[in-house]
């Protein structure tokens, strides 16, 4: 009587939100620490994988051909599952049943239903390419034989849905997942796609930013200009870009732009034209603040990097990362008190 009862709780979260919950709440080596609202997060994530599920079997095929994003997003989800199944192998080797659910689960919600899915679905009403369909059914089946040992029983429901299959093709016989073959989603070129798919996620998640804070309608079409000595990422994933942050126009020229919201990520300078969309003097205020904590971050960086003790203590990695987030901050600062001065 000291503890919920499982079968009460499956009758309203499931049993695989049940499962997933859970396992949630088992890191390894620690005390079981239950939360109920775990189960609850078990249950949302079975719904979903099932609205993905739906929302890809209802797509219609063309026999068009494949867009670049579309390929540029197949290529980067590849190299974004061989490295969550290292990941997730690593920790069952090492019994870390939980992380590797937490690895599963992320790489299931954020990178293929937050982002891949969005980057490949067709326009309201549209077919998709038969070629994006199909690794994506694909993809669909891999994922799934990565969540059964969590969540057997929608992914049992999947595996037969997805294809046309016998009743003895069931999941849970299935071979384990295998790491996608090609040279350009594994080692360091896979490192390198999903570092530039990261850097261009981060660019459209502060456009959709700027277009909050400044209450600016998605369905507006914006400008997004670019300063940075490596355009790789934007020639890499501009099309992306343009679909999912609603852009008019990418220019990479690096002209200054003037009476824009600025950011930046990594070392690339991005800037928005606003056009009378924003308060100047609200935006002025928050760029001095901005400032002032940029540069509160890298006095501090800089005591550590001048402290004897520290250099000559910490392992190389931690210095060169102190290094960089001196590099980015310097960076930020620039562009910041570029835009200051843009807006007068």
């Amino acid at each position: 009587g000291n503890s919920p009862d499982p079968l009460e709780l499956m009758k309203i979260y499931g049993a695989d939100g049940v499962r997933t919950g859970m396992l949630f709440s088992s890191p390894a080596g620690n005390d079981l620490l239950f939360d109920v609202k775990l189960c609850e997060q078990g249950r949302n994530f079975s719904n979903k994988i099932w609205n993905a599920f739906r929302l890809v079997q209802g797509w219609e095929t063309s026999d068009a051909p494949a867009s670049d994003s579309n390929l540029q997003a197949i290529a980067w989800f590849k190299a974004r599952f061989n490295e969550a199944l290292a990941e997730a192998e690593d920790h069952f080797n090492k019994f870390r049943i939980s992380d590797a659910l937490m690895t599963i689960y992320k790489l299931v919600w954020d990178d293929f239903c937050s982002w891949y899915l969005e980057i490949i679905k067709p326009p309201f009403g549209e077919k998709i390419d038969s070629t994006s369909k199909e690794a994506t059914i694909d993809f669909f089946e891999q994922l799934c034989k990565l969540m059964h040992p969590f969540m057997p029983f929608i992914t049992e429901e999947i595996w037969h849905t997805i294809r046309e299959r016998n009743a003895d093709d069931c999941i849970i016989v299935s071979s384990w997942p295998v790491a996608f073959a090609g040279s350009e989603t594994q080692g360091e070129a896979g490192k390198a796609l999903i570092a530039q798919a990261t850097a261009a996620f981060e660019v459209i998640s502060q456009v959709r930013n700027i277009r909050q804070s400044r209450q600016i309608s998605p369905k507006e079409a914006l400008a997004l200009h670019v300063k940075s000595a490596d355009k790789a990422v934007f020639e890499a994933f501009g099309g992306i870009i343009s679909k999912l942050a609603n852009l008019s126009k990418l220019d990479l020229s690096g002209e200054s732009v003037d009476n824009a919201a600025t950011f930046v990520v990594n070392t690339h300078e991005c800037a928005v034209p606003l056009e009378g969309n924003v308060d100047m003097e609200a935006e002025r205020e928050k760029l001095q603040t901005e400032l002032s904590y940029q540069q509160g971050f890298l006095n501090s960086v800089r005591k550590k990097l001048s402290n004897e003790k520290f250099m000559s203590g910490a392992p190389d990695k931690v210095v060169e990362m102190e290094r960089k987030k001196e590099a980015d901050a310097l960076a930020k600062i620039k562009s910041i008190e570029e835009s200051l001065t843009s807006l007068g």
